[in-house]
């Protein structure tokens, strides 16, 4: 009997952990992960090497040589991260080759308080591409108004990368189109474009959150009919999105060419509400040719119970357009709710990241 993760894999999903450490690296946990749940990648944020951080006991020594040498709390977060990423992508070096280049990904994120400028995202996304120096990392980019231009800048330059925080159709829809213009770019400077990879991490729990909040504060029968059920049909309608996008004759031309398709990602697959099934964002989204980015919590249940009954998307088209007009028949504002959650999702890295400069800082001065 294969296990759920198994069957995951073999319909199409790739497995990728939302979590990164020294003591993961260190002690085999992540390479046991790779044999024992099928993962094939990991993805990192601000709040993961905060909490990698604050743990602290492995990054100790490190910790002290960096203190040694007086470097600032900047210098020492870009050195401990970068390590644990280059650490991570060697171990998944065997699945990038194996997969040829899809998989074996280990993401690393510029810093959120650059998220709304454009010219700093472009600098420091070159800089971890260099500093990481392998071909299976990607670099996160926010797809905010700032980060959209740097995508298409960034994937010019023959770089990786995984675009992050994406909450709205229409959003989604100009990440594309800017990851196209990258590919454009890459090409007409010359470079092997079959070596660029992309993903596009659309957020999907927290849509449920800030939707079904409304939801109950409306109040009407109609209304908490509706709970549970944005977060999946929005993820659904995307991957509608992608598929219809990446059928273009643009699109078609630059795949011939040798250009990758950009994987939609689902991120946020934690299950929020103890009242939902724990792996209700798993199982109900699986499609062949995407990434489901799960903490832990949401891997282990998934391989102790999730049942996965093959493609749970393509089909579902229909009933996700019908869940959005019933939610703006019911008065939630879906455009307002995807703009409050990116607002959100920039704001908190932003203090994850502070509160990572934080504890770098005091661990550096214990040092001392």
């Amino acid at each position: 009997m294969s296990t759920p993760t198994e069957q995951l894999s073999a319909a199409g999903v790739s497995i990728w952990l939302d979590d990164l450490s020294r003591e993961r690296i260190t002690t085999g946990n992540l390479a046991a992960l790779i044999t024992d749940r099928n993962i094939s990648g990991v993805t990192t944020n601000p709040t993961i090497f905060a909490g990698a951080l604050a743990k602290g006991e492995a990054y100790a020594e490190q910790v002290a040589t960096l203190a040694a040498a007086g470097a600032s709390v900047d210098t020492a977060i870009f050195e401990i991260t970068t390590d644990d990423v280059q650490a991570a992508s060697d171990i998944f070096r065997p699945v990038y080759d194996a997969t040829g280049g899809v998989d074996g990904r280990v993401s690393i994120e510029v810093s959120p308080d650059l998220a709304h400028d454009t010219a700093a995202t472009v600098a420091q996304a070159k800089e971890l591409w260099a500093k990481v120096d392998r071909p299976n990392a990607l670099i996160k980019i926010p797809a905010t108004k700032a980060g959209l231009p740097a995508i298409t800048e960034v994937v010019g330059a023959g770089i990786s990368v995984n675009v992050t925080l994406i909450f709205s159709l229409e959003r989604y829809a100009a990440v594309i189109d800017a990851y196209l213009a990258g590919v454009e770019k890459a090409r007409d400077a010359g470079h092997d474009v079959s070596t660029i990879q992309s993903v596009a991490s659309f957020f999907v729990s927290r849509v449920d959150t800030e939707v079904d909040n409304r939801l109950k504060a409306i109040g009407t029968d109609a209304a908490t009919a509706l709970l549970a059920q944005a977060g999946v049909a929005n993820a659904r309608l995307a991957y509608e999105l992608f598929e219809r996008e990446f059928a273009t004759d643009r699109a078609k031309a630059l795949i011939e060419g040798g250009a990758t398709v950009q994987r939609p990602l689902w991120a946020s697959t934690g299950v929020k509400d103890p009242a939902l099934p724990d792996t209700l964002y798993v199982t109900e989204l699986v499609a062949a040719g995407t990434v489901n980015t799960m903490p832990e919590k949401t891997l282990e249940a998934t391989f102790d119970h999730g049942e996965i009954a093959g493609d749970t998307i393509t089909g579902n088209y229909d009933a996700a357009h019908e869940v959005f007009d019933r939610l703006a028949a019911v008065g939630v504002d879906v455009d307002d709710v995807t703009q409050v959650l990116e607002d959100e999702g920039v704001e908190k890295f932003i203090v994850s990241w502070h509160e990572l400069q934080g504890t770098v800082a005091e661990a550096l001065k214990a040092a001392r």
